[in-house]
Order: structure tokens, then C-alpha cells, then sequence
């Protein structure tokens, strides 16, 4: 599955369309591999169950796209060659072990999947490690502390900055 999103990413770099265009259809393939539900969760922590569906949606929507759109905000780090060292499946989870070289400096990239049910029981990303720093875990310490300190609808506020200023 990794494998053929990469030359499907790949791709559609080598196509003959404007970086718009380009980045409009890695949303697309991002949003068939990523849980963003499931990263948000593991995000908030214990704070997802304090609120209600409405937030939760509302906040997955913003925190989606500004992963979507801070990913793709560098084309070429797609082009980096990518190397398959190993998968793990644990039932409905799994680990993807790869390595890459991006402008000469090497690095780590694990891919941890699962089984979603609310995706047609499809494999979907919920988080990433790259060198053994999990972009969850990094989402998680920041979001946190912000709604421990300030609430939940700081964080909100804060976030929908975030995605204005990444969209300009």
C-alpha cells in the first residue's frame, strides 16, 4: 500500500500541471492515508473525551488541513528516493519501517497503521516517527498544554490562525 501511494505520489510530480493543481491532488491521495480522526485523538490525549462530536469534527477538520497543507508545502521532499526495510502487522495494526536521503542527510521514517472501520476497514496512517520522534506525540505535548493552561477553545482559536496564515 506504501509503496504504490509513493508512485502515486510521485507521479504526480512528474506530471505537467502547476503547483496548485499539484498540491490539490496530494491532498487528495494524503487524505486516503491518513486517520486524521485517529491522529487528533491520540493529539488531545485525555482532553478528547471532554468535548462534544461538534468539536471534535471541528477540530479535526482545522488540525487536518493544517497537516494536509503543511505536508505538501515542499514538493520536492516527495522526489526523495524512498527505501522499504521492513512491515510488522499485529492484527489490525502495523508498523512500516522505510529510510530515505532528502538533500543529502538520511533519515527514518516509521509508519504506524491500523485497521479503520470508519475507512471501509482500510489501512490508514495515525502516526509518523521520523528518527523516532512521533509527529503525534509532538502534536500532543504542544495541543495539551495549551488546553490544560487555557481550555480547549484557545487551542481552537489558535489553530484556525495557524491554518490562515499556512494558506496565504
Amino acid at each position: 500500500m506504501m509503496e504504490s501511494r509513493d508512485r502515486e505520489i510521485k507521479s504526480l510530480l512528474d506530471a505537467a500541471e502547476s503547483d496548485d493543481l499539484r498540491r490539490s491532488r496530494l491532498k487528495e491521495v494524503i487524505n486516503g492515508i491518513i486517520d486524521f480522526r485517529e491522529m487528533g485523538k491520540t493529539a488531545l490525549g485525555d482532553h478528547w473525551t471532554n468535548i462534544s462530536e461538534q468539536e471534535r469534527d471541528s477540530f479535526v477538520t482545522v488540525f487536518s488541513q493544517i497537516v494536509r497543507d503543511q505536508s505538501i508545502s515542499n514538493l520536492d521532499i516527495y522526489r526523495a528516493s524512498i527505501t522499504y526495510d521492513g512491515i510488522s502487522v499485529e492484527g489490525s495494526t502495523a508498523v512500516v519501517r522505510t529510510s530515505t536521503v532528502y538533500k543529502d542527510v538520511p533519515a527514518r521514517v516509521e509508519y504506524h497503521l491500523h485497521k479503520s472501520a470508519r475507512n471501509e476497514n482500510r489501512w490508514m496512517a495515525h502516526d509518523f516517527l521520523l528518527d523516532d520522534v512521533s509527529t503525534a506525540q509532538g502534536y500532543a505535548r504542544s495541543f495539551q498544554s495549551v488546553v490544560r493552561k487555557r481550555g480547549f477553545d484557545a487551542l481552537m482559536s489558535s489553530l484556525r490562525k495557524k491554518q490562515s496564515q499556512i494558506a496565504k
